[in-house]
């Protein structure tokens, strides 16, 4: 399953670990995951926890 924003969708992204010792600049593949935080959120009625990056759960919680 992959880990993403409920709300806005964010995933994780590929990127690069840089070596910076000696001269030949070596790159590693590495994995930037997003800050997903669990809320509580009432769907239909019911309240269902759901995964949320910590940027949408900020928003909601200025809005409420």
């Amino acid at each position: 399953m992959l880990r993403s924003c409920a709300i806005c969708g964010k995933s994780s992204m590929g990127g690069f670990n840089l070596q910076s010792s000696g001269k030949n600049r070596v790159r590693t593949h590495r994995r930037y995951e997003p800050n997903l935080q669990p809320l509580l959120v009432e769907i239909a009625g019911t309240a269902k926890r759901v995964l949320v990056c910590t940027r949408c759960r900020r928003s909601r919680e200025r809005t409420a």
